[in-house]
């Protein structure tokens, strides 16, 4: 029994060592496990973040510099003159002469263009040979009625003597009759043979185109050689006009107002306007009238202005900015004159009565409630919300709001 006991012993596996030997390998896993996991938790962190959405922005411009102290309302138009024609001739005709040029000044009756007046001179010369051959007709039956007048008298004298027939004396009473009958006829012959001639006499001066007023070319519309007609005809080969003619001292100002703001404009108020060429330069002016109609499309009225003084730097169809004045004293105006900030209005949202924009600020958006005033053409006026260089968000994703991350969009 004692000889069996040592055989079984051998036969157990002894572990201890193999424990020994895979005891660190655990550990390796386990770090390794908690390594992918901390990477995944801060891919999945990295992907929940806000990614950045692209705007396109815009410049708030202050127009405190270019408004007028004591500035009501700002509007912007156009230079336009009042009197503007394109000179063209009443006959058509083949241009020989052309006497402008661009930027020529003309004086009212000065000769601009001829027109081949040869055909009109052949036809006056016609005419006139024809009235004074009706003149001589009319000359030689007064001449004969004289005659036949004198013949009337004799044979009447006769006739109370009895020396003639009362056949002869009617005889020579009808021959006075006719000859006063075609002497009539005649006259009026005579007279349509003068207006004949006095109408040739206008074509022909037809043919020469003069100023209708004093004032300036700004264009040149025909060439020597070519035909012109008062109306359109020959297609693209006929011209209808000399040159376009503009009166300079009747240049004024026109620009549409926002119908919401035109009870801030009466009649002779004064204003003030900058031309866009000359931005620095103010001139005075004043309202003409409010024309009575508005645009339903634009929902504009336009209003005329005129310049106090003209001068040559003011030229048709220039852009122009207008402020009307308040009719307050000069200080009082001043004092309450409000840094003003234009924005396009594209970056204006409005929810009912309240309107805001969205400020950029660094990588991030601001929401802003900003009160607008005046619109003119594609600007808005902010009263107050903004300053002058603040970026605004004129293009974006519709879902925009404060505080999302942003990338300006480089034009």
């Amino acid at each position: 029994m004692t000889s069996e006991k040592p055989s079984l012993e051998g036969l157990r596996i002894d572990r201890s060592g193999a424990e020994e030997r895979g005891g660190p390998g655990w550990k390796l896993w386990l770090a390794l496990a908690v390594v992918l996991v901390a990477v995944g938790g801060g891919a999945w962190a990295w992907l929940r973040l806000p990614r950045a959405v692209e705007v396109r922005t815009a410049t708030a411009r202050a127009a405190s510099s270019g408004a007028a102290a004591g500035a009501v309302l700002d509007a912007s138009g156009y230079v336009t003159a009042r009197r503007q024609a394109t000179v063209s001739s009443k006959v058509t005709g083949k241009v020989i002469e052309i006497h402008v040029e661009e930027g020529m000044a003309v004086r009212e009756g000065q000769v601009l263009a001829r027109l081949d007046d040869e055909t009109a001179r052949k036809q006056l010369s016609l005419a006139e040979a024809q009235a004074s051959s009706a003149q001589r007709s009319l000359q030689e039956i007064e001449v004969r009625l004289r005659e036949a007048r004198l013949n009337q008298k004799r044979m009447r004298e006769l006739g109370e003597k009895g020396i003639t027939t009362q056949a002869q004396s009617d005889t020579a009473d009808a021959e006075v009759d006719s000859l006063a009958a075609r002497l009539e006829v005649q006259r009026q012959d005579a007279e349509v043979a003068r207006r004949q001639v006095a109408l040739y006499r206008q074509s022909l001066e037809d043919a020469v185109i003069r100023a209708p007023f004093s004032g300036v070319a700004i264009s040149k519309d025909a060439q020597p050689g070519e035909m012109i007609s008062p109306v359109s005809a020959g297609g693209g080969f006929t011209r209808t006009g000399i040159c376009t003619l503009v009166d300079m001292s009747s240049l004024e100002i026109e620009v549409d107002v926002n119908e919401a703001y035109i009870n801030r404009v009466r009649d002779a108020q004064r204003a003030v306007a900058v031309l866009d060429a000359y931005p620095e330069w103010q001139i005075p002016a004043r309202v003409i009238t409010t024309v009575p109609a508005a645009d339903r499309q634009k929902a504009t009225v336009k209003v005329r202005l005129a310049f106090d003084q003209l001068d040559r730097r003011i030229l048709p169809d220039m852009g122009v900015k207008v402020s009307f004045l308040s009719d307050e004293p000069e200080g009082a105006a001043q004092a309450q004159v409000k840094p003003r900030v234009l924005i396009p209005r594209a970056a204006v949202h409005q929810e009912g009565d309240t309107a805001h924009v969205f400020v950029v600020q660094g990588d991030h958006v601001e929401r802003r409630a900003i009160r607008t005033g005046p619109a003119s053409g594609e600007e808005v006026a902010v009263d107050s919300g903004l300053s002058g260089g603040e970026q605004v968000v004129v293009e974006g994703p519709e879902q925009l709001a404060d505080g999302f991350k942003v990338k300006v969009r480089k034009e």
